[in-house]
């Protein structure tokens, strides 16, 4: 017969599962510091030699690690997601930044009909408290913070559309785009009517998801994400011929 003995489960087993559910959701995010020991054992309501199994369980299995002198921290899980020669190659190839973009088009865009599908009441609020603060950002003209709401806003529908594969996968894409990999954000804060033609794109993108519009809100991300493309393109164009320009400059003035 199918059937076994019945047996308690380990406290340390039952912290791991609620700790890898939270990593696996994306509320604990990678670097992030946990509670020091004594709090974390009374939170979870275990005792502390229970809380260290557990803990060196999820050290073994690279979810969690040590800082010597300064405490517990979820893993760098999303570094491995691409190799270090990948992330070099992307980041001196023009060819990475459009096919990069061309993916988020489409994965954003699915995620969007997600959100406004699937996502709680909840999940919209915290779009709709980030893209108040893009709001008041754009008043202050501060490039780096605006380029780090953009990112909250982006990742903010993408934890609303519940799919974790998606979440982390997108996750460590966007670590790429913060550490300048595929290109500069701010570059596309440099002009004032691109700051305000973003900030009306991300404006269309909210409405869609606060009206629970699936389709609006994909055409919105698919708009501003195509806006960008052509926005770097520009960009480039305006590069090159400045570049030129330069060297006609030095010729005249060498002659």
């Amino acid at each position: 017969m199918p059937f076994r003995p019945v047996t308690q489960e380990k406290l340390s087993h039952a912290v791991i599962g609620q700790i890898e559910q939270l990593i696996l959701r994306g509320i604990l995010r990678p670097g992030e510091r946990l509670p020091a020991e004594r709090e974390l054992a009374e939170r979870f309501g275990v005792s502390r030699p229970s809380l260290r199994d557990a803990i060196s369980q999820l050290q073994t299995t690279g979810l969690l690690s040590t800082k010597p002198g300064a405490g517990i921290y979820v893993a760098d899980v999303l570094g491995s997601a691409f190799s270090p020669a990948l992330i070099d190659l992307f980041s001196r190839h023009d060819e990475a930044v459009f096919d990069y973009l061309s993916f988020r088009r489409d994965m954003e865009g699915l995620a969007a009909m997600r959100a406004a599908q699937f996502g709680s009441d909840t999940d919209l609020a915290v779009v709709q408290t980030v893209f108040d603060k893009m709001e008041k950002a754009h008043t202050k003209r501060d490039a780096n913070e605006e380029a780090q709401l953009d990112a909250q806003f982006h990742m903010a529908i993408i934890e609303a559309s519940h799919n974790v594969v998606m979440l982390h996968m997108m996750r460590s894409m966007y670590e790429l785009l913060r550490g300048g990999v595929f290109y500069n954000r701010q570059v596309m804060f440099k002009q004032k009517i691109s700051r305000s033609a973003l900030l009306d794109q991300h404006r269309a993108i909210n409405n869609a998801l606060q009206s629970r519009d699936p389709a609006a809100a994909r055409a919105a991300v698919e708009a501003h994400l195509t806006y960008v493309a052509a926005s770097l393109t520009d960009q480039q164009k305006a590069d090159r011929n400045d570049q030129i320009a330069r060297q006609r400059l030095e010729h005249e003035s060498n002659t």
